[in-house]
């Protein structure tokens, strides 16, 4: 079965050009090191009706404030050792030592994003 690293974050909606270019940037990183497939999702169904079942959605987890929305995002590997192992290369990689980013500000709050790693259960 895969292994699954999960984030949920909130983006403001005026920086979301700025995040897709760097979750660009990352996506090749992570894709040069061995990761199998990785995803970068801007809400947008995020108050969706489920038939009368009350459910938590995203904006009110993420507690979201006006002008911002919510991205959900997943790297998928062979295993939780290939996880490590990938990331190991990913943060060696000199783009991601850069010093000229060092000081640079994140287009989202790192304060809101929630992330783990995840084993699949089922796979289709």
């Amino acid at each position: 079965m895969s292994y699954v690293d999960g984030f949920v974050l909130v983006v403001p909606k005026k920086k979301i050009g700025a995040y897709r270019k760097m979750a660009h940037s990352g996506g090749k990183i992570w894709k040069k090191y061995g990761a199998l497939e990785y995803f970068e999702c801007i809400g947008d169904d995020l108050f969706p009706k489920m038939g009368g079942m009350k459910i938590y959605n995203f904006p009110r987890l993420m507690k979201t404030k006006p002008g911002e929305t919510v991205v959900f995002s997943f790297i998928v590997y062979k295993s939780r050792s290939h996880r490590d192992a990938v990331n190991a290369k990913v943060m060696k990689d000199p783009v991601m030592c850069d010093p000229a980013w060092k000081d640079k500000p994140m287009p989202f709050d790192m304060k809101r994003m929630a992330y783990g790693g995840f084993n699949a259960i089922v796979k289709f």
